[in-house]
């Protein structure tokens, strides 16, 4: 084999490594030790299965989902900007339904500071109900529908599409 084509090919398994842990597999379940890295100093999480980055200590301090919006567009976390609160998707991919106790997420998650009991916010406003919004309670991991005039928990992302419905 000639020297360019090794090359070639060294450069195209380079890059099929690059891209394998840059996007993720949606068809893929990772233990939390493989799913989750700490970045941007340990102060925030890669979820290697979605591909989104998360806080790694969500809000304590219960908000309006107005606020909760806010909360999240201000936040500096690892001394960048971006953030915003998670579609219901999003949120509820963080939810594990093996676990048997809160707070529902994968045994060995890194995050910190998250209130089992506490329902935290999603952007996502319902649809046949456009005062309310989703929210994802970690205490048993369900989806719920909250007042968008409650006080629950926002837990901001960056990266992938988001979107608000309302």
């Amino acid at each position: 084999m000639s020297p360019q084509i090794r090359t070639i090919s060294g450069l195209s398994k380079a890059l099929l490594r690059l891209l394998d842990f840059m996007l993720p597999t949606w068809g893929q379940k990772l233990p939390a030790a493989k799913r989750f890295k700490l970045v941007l100093d340990g102060e925030a999480v890669l979820d290697k299965e979605t591909g989104l980055v998360w806080e790694k200590s969500p809000g304590s301090q219960a908000i309006d989902w107005y606020q909760a919006h806010i909360y999240c567009f201000q936040r500096s976390v690892g001394d960048r900007k971006g953030w915003r609160l998670p579609t219901v998707e999003e949120l509820a991919s963080l939810v594990d339904p093996t676990q048997t106790s809160a707070p529902y997420l994968p045994s060995g998650h890194p995050f910190t500071n998250v209130i089992p009991g506490g329902g935290y916010w999603s952007s996502t406003t319902m649809a046949n109900n456009t005062s309310h919004a989703h929210g994802v309670g970690f205490n048993n991991g369900d989806v719920n529908a909250y007042s968008k005039n409650a006080g629950i928990y926002a837990w901001c992302v960056r990266g992938g599409h988001g979107y608000d419905a309302y």
